[in-house]
């Protein structure tokens, strides 16, 4: 008899098992996915050639560069060609023709990124994201224009160019206080061919927290001293939920600082020192990542919104082989670093030549965070994570676009074409329709310095067709900018 109870108790616990290894199971598929953090490091006006990773023969980069080795870098990455239009499509995950952002809005401007736009902040938040704002924004001052409106849960930084302040190299010379400062902008004078003495008048440049101005004119030397302080607590603060981090330095854009620290420590200059605490800061982050047992659950991509300024001697950065700088639609204009790690998921050391560019990262955060891109406009990024894991080593985009300044209410200034090997330069003609004008293999020739015009003018006509279909749907389906008559915080 205790045989027979001793058997069929074994038969009951062994047809039990499966049914606890189904409940586990199931348990484990209904657990919600681990939602990367993100941190995206956006430098201002720094050029392709500015990183060792890219070739810098004369600025140490170490720790971004540790970035390239340990996860992807791209080489054919692109931003807009200025400053405003370039984080209007990183924000949107649209051209910055299409949401009618194709200029720089100066302190007290009536113009900023249209509340109505659904930002990347704004995705991620959605889909439980804490997010901070740390730097240049540059997407309108007035109060619906600022972070805090527009996806950011907290924001510390200036609302536009760290140069625009009394003290620019461009600026009348009166009834400034500190006397020193516009000193030292007269002492470089010759060095970096600054025009001292014209007629721009700027307000006070408000540093902010959220929304309150908390400083005027700061010390600009401590800036990304400061920027880095804030992130870090903004990363250990929120180290047990998934966060967005944009930290948009305002730095190596002119007029350039840097801390005490790091003053003379490169062979380039000011430029270069200002490169290098860029690094530092990149390195505090990664740190701190690693520290906070994080590291393998956190995208960080560092870029730059556009290419160096062509001006300004030393204190311009280098495109490195690539032709042309910050405005232009040259490759050296809108071509920037872009540099992906994630350790465990993005495979490391690899350079991809696949075209890629700011406007892809809104779709990608929305696949990373397991949340929809808006359906209700047209978005022109693309998701980035099949290229970013190599599952799929070609682009996502059959052709890119390029566009150059307009106004608000202007038709969009449509300049270029690429797709994977060719880039093609239009312009309309009288009657206003595009012509082509440029033909570059970029393929063999990234200098864009032979044009192939007239050896290939069957492709270019194939690519002629293709910008102008591109170009009417975009018209059709342009987006307004904002525009605001509220007191903006400059005032």
């Amino acid at each position: 008899m205790m045989q027979k109870l001793i058997l069929i108790l074994v038969l009951l616990i062994f047809s039990c098992k499966p049914q606890l290894k189904n409940n586990e199971k199931e348990a484990l598929d209904n657990q919600p996915k681990t939602k990367p953090n993100i941190i995206l490091i956006f430098t201002d006006d720094q050029g392709y050639g500015d990183l060792g990773c890219y070739g810098s023969p004369n600025i140490e980069t170490p720790n971004i560069d540790r970035m390239a080795a340990e996860g992807m870098r791209l080489t054919s990455f692109y931003a807009a060609a200025v400053c405003g239009p370039s984080r209007a499509q990183l924000m949107t995950g649209s051209y910055h023709a299409r949401v009618s952002h194709s200029f720089n809005e100066l302190p007290e401007s009536n113009f900023g990124l249209n509340p109505n736009e659904i930002t990347l902040a704004e995705v991620l938040k959605g889909a439980g994201y804490r997010t901070m704002h740390i730097g240049k924004w540059h997407l309108g001052d007035a109060p619906e224009f600022l972070p805090t409106q527009q996806g950011f849960d907290r924001f510390f930084g200036f609302p536009y160019s760290h140069d625009m302040w009394p003290y620019h190299c461009n600026t009348a010379l009166k009834n400034l206080e500190d006397t020193d400062l516009m000193q030292q902008i007269l002492d470089r004078k010759e060095e970096v061919g600054y025009t001292v003495g014209g007629s721009w008048s700027f307000p006070p440049l408000p540093l902010m927290n959220n929304e309150k101005v908390i400083e005027l004119n700061p010390n600009q030397e401590q800036m990304t001293i400061r920027y880095t302080e804030k992130a870090l607590e903004f990363i250990e603060d929120n180290s047990k939920e998934p966060f967005f981090l944009y930290l948009a330095h305002t730095m190596p854009h002119t007029h350039l600082f840097v801390s005490e620290k790091f003053k003379g420590k490169s062979d380039r200059g000011l430029y270069g020192d200002a490169i290098m605490e860029v690094d530092w800061s990149t390195g505090e982050i990664l740190k701190k990542l690693k520290d906070l047992g994080i590291d393998q659950n956190t995208l960080v991509i560092f870029s730059s919104d556009n290419g160096p300024t062509p001006k300004y001697g030393s204190d311009g950065g280098s495109a490195g082989p690539l032709r042309g700088a910050k405005g232009s639609m040259y490759e050296g204009g809108m071509r920037v670093p872009g540099i992906f790690r994630w350790p465990g998921t993005i495979p490391s050391g690899i350079r991809s030549n696949a075209m890629a560019s700011t406007i892809d990262l809104l779709p990608t955060f929305a696949y990373l965070a397991d949340t929809q891109i808006p359906n209700d406009r047209v978005i022109d990024g693309k998701n980035l994570v099949p290229l970013l894991k190599e599952e799929n080593k070609n682009s996502p985009h059959k052709f890119l676009h390029y566009f150059g300044g307009s106004g608000s209410q202007k038709p969009s200034n449509y300049q270029a074409i690429r797709n994977d090997k060719w880039k093609l330069f239009v312009k309309r003609n009288i009657s206003g329709e595009f012509i082509p004008v440029e033909l570059y293999n970029l393929g063999t020739d990234p200098s864009e310095k032979y044009d192939k015009l007239s050896q290939y003018p069957e492709i270019a006509n194939d690519m002629l067709k293709e910008a102008e279909h591109f170009y009417m749907e975009l018209e059709e389906n342009r987006r307004p900018i904002g525009e605001s008559k509220n007191k903006s915080v400059s005032k």
